[in-house]
């Protein structure tokens, strides 16, 4: 039996994908280098060849069929898988590595370890992304994350790092202001750092199912790094990583009062798309970060 795809060609998939993704044939022709009428050849082409439309007509912009919809989901899927392999490919040991995480992590623990990632691979750039959001590995051109969860998310493979949980911190002088802290009741005068939501949690944790009225959140920033940040400065209580901020424990800089810590199922996971798990630049960050936390 013949191969199907021996009847169209991959110029057609590929033009059918640019206008798939982008809802226009105008649009699709600019990313692709050719012209409008191009594309709506290479595209009525494969409308032909497949004896069915795949694309309603409208007069601003184009609408898949539901055999549109189908055959898009498959040569997204392929071009995905085409693209990263022939990066891979072009790149060898050498090239970008792009990592996306938080912040907090890529400043606490990531950044002042990455020197020694690059001085082992000094043909390897590195890309680091910490934008607020989640990124799309697949789609966005990111080869590894570094995020906190459960560790299960589809496509990809994932490590266990380290937990994500938290735990009260503040200076040696605020604790010693406060009465000591021995108790986690005697957070109810304190000034405390941080969503109300998260310091629920926490006095859910250490077994005060009474919160005190007092012990709210008086000062919210965007970022952990930032709420422990005013914690050094001496303006109260937050809620910190002891893995992120160790350091600053170890230093005598932070103090942690209380050995229980919010959120024990979730940790710090390495994740990268499962079919590249061989590609030599990802092979060297997992075993250079499998060796940092280990």
């Amino acid at each position: 039996m013949a191969d199907i795809l021996s009847i169209i060609p991959l110029n057609a998939l590929r033009t059918f994908d640019a206008v798939a993704r982008l809802n226009s044939f105008t649009t699709a022709a600019g990313e692709l280098g050719v012209t409008q009428a191009a594309v709506s050849w290479q595209v009525r082409a494969l409308e032909q060849r497949l004896g069915q439309p795949l694309f309603r007509r409208l007069p601003r912009e184009v609408e898949l069929t539901l055999a549109g919809e189908r055959l898009a989901r498959a040569t997204s899927e392929a071009m995905r898988l085409l693209r990263g392999a022939i990066a891979d490919l072009s790149e060898e040991s050498g090239g970008v590595l792009s990592i996306t995480t938080s912040e907090s992590l890529a400043s606490q623990w990531l950044a002042p370890r990455l020197g020694a990632f690059q001085l082992a691979h000094p043909k390897l750039a590195v890309r680091l992304d910490t934008g607020p959001r989640i990124a799309d590995l697949g789609r966005e051109g990111f080869d590894v994350a570094i995020r906190s969860g459960s560790g299960d998310w589809p496509g990809l493979e994932s490590l266990y790092l380290f937990p994500s949980n938290v735990t009260p911190l503040c200076t040696a002088e605020v604790r010693d202001q406060l009465g000591g802290l021995a108790r986690p009741e005697d957070l109810a005068n304190a000034p405390l750092i941080g969503l109300d939501a998260a310091w629920t949690d926490w006095f859910a944790a250490a077994g005060v199912t009474e919160r005190p009225p007092s012990a709210v959140g008086r000062l919210i920033a965007d970022l952990q790094v930032l709420e422990v940040a005013s914690a050094l400065a001496g303006r109260g209580v937050a809620l910190g990583s002891p893995v992120l901020f160790a350091a600053e424990i170890a230093q005598g800089r932070l103090v942690r009062p209380f050995d229980i810590a919010a959120d024990e199922s979730a940790g710090f996971w390495l994740a990268y798309p499962a079919d590249r798990r061989r590609v030599r630049k990802i092979a060297a960050f997992r075993d250079w970060v499998m060796a940092a936390v280990g």
